[in-house]
């Protein structure tokens, strides 16, 4: 069994920032020591964390690896994907499998199993995306719930034809999750009326990128998400659980129905944080194929960014989740010149979360303890991994990120480790910086390189929610 000790460090949580040394034996967290009370080991590795922060590893529960959208495929492999995540100090993954309408779930399941299996350096779970409802969809969650270790399940209002649920369905799928504990995952963007905006613009030769977001309006994300916490309220407060929040109109639905104290609970994604459908989006020529991403971005002329931010520090945000889904711009998003409704959609960012949200601390929008919140600790309590990640106690898998406050990070395509051939956050400055990332007790990423293997990584049967009110 190998020791590690971290000590002389600063350990962040929920509850507040204690200087303590960490004691790892084998996998897991075996006891947390007031500075310098270890009991002595000459045997054991130590990491002096002196000025550093020492918290969980991180827990992104939205990934897309290895999906085949819009006639390709997002350009991280589990194996490239996991690793980049390691890197940028991420941990655990909860990726979705997927079933499309017509297919039967269990193959989903088993072909998402197949490309995950041996290929992750870090943990993984999944969600199960539901692309058709029907009576042997409902039975499957039953299944998943009870055998696999699959309590989520996601549900698209976008997308007609190929992810599209519709009123009937949606509220179909929630009752039965009401019924065995699972939480509904919604894309709420209305999609019916996103496609007539979609051909309207493309008739009147309106092709660029930039048209992506101009005609998926903030108005249709906060329609959608309205009608699914109504859809929700039918279901007798099915758990429900917003994607990639992006407008401050859908936030002041989510906030609201909280306000009910209802099961409502949403993320956000850096990219609705940080970039803009001016600066980014409508960048000159094709370059704004880049940051096509559903939601879109929004307009800097409007108070999303410093909505989301405030939603983040109320808690009517819970977490912060990537929605990584890498495309290359050549060969990829160049699938899309002339016709913006073609460019695959999405940006790769699983690397960056803990670093951009940490310059959230920096710029005076979080405190490091809600840092930690919204990066490991909620997700890790939504989606029933807790208290195995997502903390650093006793018994807890050793999942730990010893993180620097006086580093400096530069993200760009030329540093990061991402399996795509640009950087959504090209020459972003970070004030702060990934030191030593240790997962299940084993130094994976540490100042002399990367230490990690494809293959470590297992995956993890989730519980029920522990986050519900």
């Amino acid at each position: 069994m190998s020791n590690l000790l971290i000590k002389n460090g600063t350990v962040i949580g929920p509850s507040g920032a204690t200087e303590a040394d960490v004691l790892v034996e084998g996998e897991t967290i075996a006891a947390l020591f007031a500075p310098g009370r270890a009991p002595e080991d000459t045997s054991r590795r130590e990491i002096d964390a002196t000025g550093k922060y020492v918290i969980p590893g991180g827990v992104d529960v939205h990934t897309h690896m290895q999906l085949p959208f819009g006639g390709t495929s997002a350009s991280d492999t589990f194996d490239t994907g996991t690793r980049a995540a390691a890197f940028g100090g991420t941990t655990t993954i909860v990726d979705f499998a997927v079933q499309r309408t017509g297919e039967v779930v269990a193959d989903g399941l088993a072909a998402w199993h197949a490309k995950a299996d041996g290929e992750c350096h870090i943990d993984y779970g999944f969600h199960m995306i539901l692309g058709g409802v029907d009576d042997a969809a409902l039975a499957a969650m039953d299944q998943l719930v009870d055998s696999e270790g699959i309590t989520s399940f996601k549900l698209f209002m976008a997308y007609p034809g190929v992810f599209y649920s519709d009123d009937g369905q949606i509220l179909r799928a929630m009752q039965r999750a009401r019924d065995n504990g699972a939480t509904i995952m919604m894309h709420a963007e209305n999609g019916i009326a996103i496609d007539v905006l979609v051909q309207q613009a493309l008739s009147r030769g309106e092709t660029d990128p930039i048209y992506h977001g101009l005609t998926r309006p903030p108005a249709l994300e906060a329609e959608a998400v309205h009608r699914a916490i109504r859809l929700a309220e039918v279901a007798r407060d099915c758990p429900l659980y917003i994607v990639h929040l992006s407008a401050s109109q859908a936030l002041e639905q989510v906030a609201a129905a909280r306000d009910a104290g209802r099961n409502v609970f949403a993320e956000t994604c850096p990219q609705y944080l940080y970039l803009t459908l001016e600066d980014q989006l409508g960048a000159p020529g094709f370059e704004g194929a880049k940051w096509v991403c559903s939601t879109p971005l929004r307009s800097k002329l409007e108070p999303h960014r410093r909505d989301l931010w405030r939603g983040l520090r109320t808690n009517d945000l819970a977490v912060v989740s990537t929605d990584h889904c890498p495309f290359c711009f050549k060969d990829q998003k160049e699938l899309g010149r002339g016709d913006f409704s073609k460019i695959p959609n999405g940006i790769g960012g699983v690397e960056h979360r803990l670093d951009l949200i940490y310059q959230g601390v920096v710029d005076g929008h979080l405190s490091p303890q809600r840092w930690v919140e919204t990066v490991a600790t909620t997700p890790a309590r939504m989606f029933g991994l807790y208290p195995r990640k997502g903390v650093l106690a006793p018994g807890s898998d050793a999942d730990i990120v010893v993180y620097d406050p006086a580093g400096h990070t530069t993200l760009g395509v030329e540093t990061h480790h991402m399996n795509m051939d640009h950087s959504a956050y090209e020459g972003t400055r970070i004030n702060g910086r990934v030191d030593t990332v240790i997962s299940r007790g084993s130094v994976i990423v540490d100042g002399a390189g990367y230490h990690g293997r494809k293959g470590h990584g297992r995956y993890l049967r989730r519980g029920l929610s522990q986050y519900l009110m």
